[in-house]
């Protein structure tokens, strides 16, 4: 599979991959075993309610997703305008807390190899030992937190591009991690793959428990995140549901 072989569906005006869970990981897999490119990595991201809104909003946020290679459907309610709306509905969501051991056990077989970037030094030493013990072959070139910044961070760009990991997981949370690939992937020419990843490290190391899987399947787990976390994530939700809502309801074909 190759990243212009992958058809889109149009949700919630974006252009979201018509991939499944195991095909979005097989693809990842694919372009880690090719060449790096000379341009920079390939750049996936993914969406959700909150990514549709924002990107309705804000012109240069919607540009620093539709730059991405390929959109995954990180949101149970895409996949479900998608099957009322579209004529090419998404087959599954593809939430990254399930797409990242799924690749990082296959990738023990291909041999790609990992870096993981982002989040509090404690998480992201948490999620590299538990990332060990689901994959114990799987090779890790390295990891780091992200509150990195000038010299610091440029730094440690030259000492990930000399260190050629095949992905690099970037959990830096929407928009953050879009921008930093905007301004960091020409300097990563030797990664071959960047998947922005948000709060991943958190579960995977967890820090966080995930919504049981009755909600997640009915699209309720931000229900599940607003109570565990009502003061961060109130009005976030109150501003970005129902526009997401909305873009879901108008802009899915």
């Amino acid at each position: 599979m190759t990243i212009h072989t992958i058809e889109s569906s149009f949700v919630g005006g974006a252009a979201i991959a018509r991939l499944g869970l195991v095909e979005t990981a097989q693809m990842m897999l694919d372009l880690a075993a090719g060449p790096a490119r000379p341009e920079g990595p390939y750049y996936l991201t993914s969406a959700n309610g909150e990514v549709l809104a924002r990107r309705f909003l804000d012109r240069d946020f919607a540009r620093l997703i539709d730059d991405a290679d390929s959109i995954a459907a990180d949101g149970q309610p895409l996949v479900t305008a998608s099957r009322l709306f579209s004529k090419k509905p998404l087959p599954e969501r593809v939430a990254t807390t399930d797409l990242y051991p799924l690749v990082a056990q296959m990738a023990q077989g291909r041999g790609a190899s990992f870096y993981l970037f982002g989040a509090s030094e404690e998480v992201n030493r948490a999620a590299c030992e538990a990332t060990r013990r689901m994959a114990p072959d799987l090779r890790i070139v390295g990891r780091s937190h992200g509150y990195l910044k000038g010299p610091q961070l440029v730094a440690k760009l030259d000492e990930i591009n000399a260190l050629a990991p095949d992905i690099l997981w970037l959990a830096m949370g929407v928009p953050l991690e879009q921008k930093f690939v905007a301004e960091h992937r020409r300097r990563l020419r030797n990664v071959k793959v960047i998947k922005t990843s948000g709060g991943l490290f958190d579960f995977v190391a967890g820090a966080k428990p995930r919504a049981p899987q009755w909600m997640q399947s009915a699209g309720l787990e931000w229900a599940f995140r607003l109570g565990l976390e009502p003061r961060r994530l109130l009005l976030r939700y109150l501003t970005t549901n129902p526009l997401a809502a909305y873009l879901l309801l108008t802009q899915t074909r």
